[in-house]
């Protein structure tokens, strides 16, 4: 579906020049959910609009749905961004139009007569939960019924494929989770590619089949989500899924813990897929003579499983200790020590 193949992107300045994106291969399979993330400047969103044609590589090809948004230009591209479309952190709706306008607005330009463009509306804004608001007008709307219409107005002309920049950024948390809902049971329904990106693991955990992450213009892993969960090797992969599995306060917690026992082992277990589920501290506790303290856990879904993190503190006779961790690798869990007390 998408293909992009030693693609990089230099800017120019009057004294300098800056590479965005810097040698990028890509395959992106027709009908996934693909996740893109990286901090500020990583080049993620550069690299997002090479995907519709906004920007043209220095180097390198981009084809999508079939075809080479690298070479085509004027009519053949604006027929190729049909299929193309794209939602925005900041939703780009116009104020003057009411939500059920705003989501014609794209049939009037594709000349679409008036019955089937009304009949077309409506399905949209019963597909995306906005029954009820299609005469409100943008400034009437809350943050997430505006990007709602945002993603209506993108799904109009029934493109192959949609591009997200930051669609959850501007919005709390629990709309996020809402919209990230929405977007998954569109990828469903219709079998539709979806490209994001974020610099949010949450949203890459929470809808994600795949994930690239990216640093300096360039891709530094990628692979299906509870793979990259489950063994990030960049750094910045690292701090990225600590994002999700082990929040600030985990820390807090474990260096308060560790001045509060002296004695023991603190270790971290890692769980994927049905392990996540069992019930590994019971088994312990029966097994073996040891005080067992859970400071921090946590089971995130993702598209591919279930993702999971225990971390523990181990306190008893060393050798019992030593048992008891055994046991725990020998049921195939992760497991490593962070502090011997």
């Amino acid at each position: 579906m998408i293909s992009l193949n030693g693609v990089t992107k230099i800017y120019h300045t009057n004294h300098s020049q800056v590479k965005a994106v810097d040698q990028v291969d890509l395959q992106i399979q027709s009908g996934e959910i693909f996740g893109i993330i990286g901090y500020s400047g990583a080049g993620k969103s550069t690299l997002i609009r090479l995907l519709n044609g906004l920007e043209k590589p220095t180097n390198g090809t981009v084809e999508v749905a079939g075809k080479r948004i690298d070479q085509i230009k004027g009519k053949e591209l604006r027929s190729a961004r049909k299929e193309i479309s794209m939602i925005f952190q900041h939703f780009n709706l116009l104020w003057s139009r009411t939500v059920r306008e705003n989501i014609a607005f794209p049939l009037e330009i594709a000349g679409m007569k008036k019955s089937d463009r009304l009949k077309r509306v409506d399905e949209l804004i019963k597909l995306v939960g906005l029954e009820g608001k299609e005469d409100a007008y943008p400034s009437q709307l809350s943050g997430g019924q505006k990007q709602r219409v945002g993603i209506a107005r993108a799904l109009a002309n029934n493109p192959k494929v949609l591009l997200c920049d930051e669609a959850t950024s501007a919005l709390d948390p629990q709309t996020t989770d809402s919209i990230l809902d929405l977007l998954v049971d569109i990828n469903k329904r219709l079998g539709l590619t979806i490209v994001l990106i974020t610099h949010e693991m949450h949203v890459i955990r929470k809808i994600c089949h795949r994930v690239a992450v990216m640093e300096n213009g360039k891709i530094v892993e990628h692979g299906d989500v509870l793979t990259v969960f489950r063994n990030p090797k960049a750094n910045i992969t690292k701090r990225f899924v600590k994002q999700v599995t082990e929040p600030d306060e985990t820390m807090e917690t474990i260096d308060y813990l560790l001045e509060k026992y002296k004695h023991g082992k603190v270790v971290k277990l890692t769980f994927v897929g049905d392990r996540a589920e069992q019930p590994m501290i019971s088994k312990i506790i029966k097994e073996f003579d040891v005080e067992v303290n859970i400071l921090q856990g946590k089971i995130s879904q993702t598209q591919s499983g279930s993702y999971g993190t225990l971390i523990i503190h181990f306190d008893g006779d060393e050798t019992t200790v030593e048992q008891a961790i055994e046991f725990i690798r020998n049921q195939q869990v992760e497991l490593e020590v962070i502090a011997n007390v």
